[in-house]
């Protein structure tokens, strides 16, 4: 039976809605084709009917990944609080990609690495936007998204409940010392 473009849309759609999270969650290597379309809720043999493998799923899960967020100018504080929060982090898979996904695409084709960069442009521009001064702003955004990312890292990694808090805390004070004026929200 042949599929409206319509519902080929939709089952790409659900099938990188599923990539997204499962990779989140478990990273790129434990999770297989067949997981992702189990659970997009599709059958495995119409995987190939949209991408042409597991590579270019990751690329384009990615992709997806990092354009998903709202465009527009962040107020770094109040962007930092929502970011560095124990439930942002004991949500790996509906969390920043960045955080769950970075040191695994590095190992990634050219395509995944050229995604991220490119969420890592928009990040830095969104956190710069509307500054008074694009030059420190931009200093800042880059250092705080660093902080941001590593201490999201460090946290998941920390089984010590209050060393974990503590990582988050501590981080969003120094981001909230440290910025500039921040457009507001």
């Amino acid at each position: 039976m042949k599929v409206s473009r319509q519902q080929m849309g939709e089952n790409r759609r659900r099938i990188l809605d599923a990539a997204g999270r499962l990779f989140r969650d478990r990273g790129f290597e434990a999770v297989t084709v067949a997981e992702v379309m189990r659970e997009a809720g599709l059958t495995h043999g119409g995987f190939y009917g949209h991408f042409r493998s597991k590579d270019d799923l990751i690329a384009a899960a990615l992709a997806e990944l990092v354009v998903a967020s709202e465009p527009g100018p962040l107020a770094l504080p109040a962007f930092a609080a929502r970011y560095l929060s124990p439930a942002h982090r004991d949500d790996p898979a509906s969390g920043c990609p960045v955080a769950a996904l970075a040191s695994d695409t590095i190992r990634q084709a050219p395509e995944a690495r050229a995604a991220m960069t490119e969420g890592l442009r928009r990040q830095i521009a969104r956190l710069t936007d509307g500054a008074a001064e694009p030059e420190s702003a931009r200093q800042a955004a880059i250092g705080s998204w660093a902080a941001m990312v590593g201490a999201m890292i460090l946290a998941r990694m920390s089984d010590d409940p209050a060393l974990s808090n503590e990582v988050l805390a501590q981080t969003r004070a120094w981001i909230d010392r440290a910025s500039p004026s921040t457009p507001a929200e």
